[in-house]
């Protein structure tokens, strides 16, 4: 059994990643629903829940179906972070995560994100003052380091343990790698092999299939797998993936019209929490991965991005369904 701290999570828990602008309530709602056993909010920012910024405070809306739930937190300093640590914590999460892998410019650059694993003592003071005030389990997402020269991850995996972090997540790239290239996940393997190492190790990276994530299990030895970008559209990723650890078999993939009510689902929780407008253009984002692979489809992509009418929305994906309730996905 897998535990954060008291919670249990299962033999092998999936995880959803905190992605900035994907991982908000509506998403959050047709993963969980599709098998994700932990999900994470999008990162907030320590200096935005301490101004009281609406659109950091909004990221703190977590509900009772979605636990076991943690909210992540960034930011550079560790004032600042203990702080938003306190107020994070009067959310109600599960448990705090620390964003210390984020990539982009304007965040690494200050020094938050990937940005503090060019100064490792920071990193390690900042997650101490963090555990300590607080009473939730703490856990941290982070890189391999910020370069290749720079893969530290072992014996940072080490050091936060020892300061008290209860679960680790690591991404197998460096920042500088960005999302380029292949993950490399032969240090998160290490880390496991560490006998000093008590805390769950949780993989994250490229894991795109079912296939990918029992190879990748057997591997590394990892406690559980963390899935980003391959949930984007495709919510059944984790069912798909526990089916087939526990029989060796795939499951079909989900029909047109099975895409079309989790499309539709999301859609609705998305105006539910978002309001009429937002609820509308932030859906946007998500048509072509709900229906990646359609031949054809872009038409009716075109009309879904450039309505701001909730009914024909919805008009328009029950022709989606009726158009294309013949389509074979491979």
């Amino acid at each position: 059994m897998v535990k954060i701290g008291n919670i249990e999570l299962g033999d092998f828990p999936l995880l959803l990643a905190p992605m900035e602008d994907v991982s908000d309530p509506p998403f959050r709602a047709v993963c969980k629903e599709n098998g994700a056993d932990v999900m994470y909010t999008e990162f907030i920012s320590s200096e935005g829940l301490i101004r009281d910024a609406a659109k950091s405070t909004q990221k703190l809306d977590i509900f009772e179906y979605e636990r076991p739930i943690g909210i992540q937190i960034f930011g550079y300093d560790i004032e600042s972070m203990k702080e938003a640590t306190e107020i994070t914590a009067s959310a109600n999460p599960d448990l705090i995560d620390i964003n210390y892998g984020c990539p982009v410019k304007k965040v690494a650059c200050k020094g938050a994100g990937a940005g503090i694993l060019q100064d490792i003592p920071k990193m390690v003071a900042m997650t101490s003052e963090i555990v300590k005030s607080t009473s939730l389990p703490v856990t941290v997402k982070t890189r391999l380091g910020w370069d290749d020269k720079t893969k530290y991850i072992e014996d940072v995996a080490e050091r936060l343990q020892d300061v008290g972090i209860k679960a680790l997540s690591i991404h197998g790239r460096t920042r500088k790698q960005m999302y380029k290239g292949e993950a490399d996940w032969s240090l998160i393997g290490k880390i496991k092999e560490n006998p000093r190492i008590k805390i769950p190790i949780f993989g994250n990276g490229d894991i795109d299939s079912p296939q990918k994530a029992k190879l990748y299990k057997e591997r590394y030895n990892v406690d559980g797998i963390m899935i980003g970008r391959a949930s984007i559209g495709y919510p059944w990723i984790f069912n798909e993936i526990k089916h087939y650890l526990a029989t060796g078999e795939m499951l079909d993939p989900p029909s047109i019209a099975q895409r079309v009510e989790v499309c539709k689902k999301h859609f609705d929780f998305s105006m539910r929490w978002k309001g009429d407008v937002l609820g509308i253009v932030e859906m946007r984002r998500h048509y072509s991965n709900y229906f990646k692979g359609v031949s054809h489809f872009k038409e009716y992509r075109t009309r879904l991005v450039t309505t701001m009418d909730e009914k024909e929305i919805y008009a328009i994906l029950a022709e989606v369904e009726a158009e294309f309730s013949r389509y074979e996905f491979a």
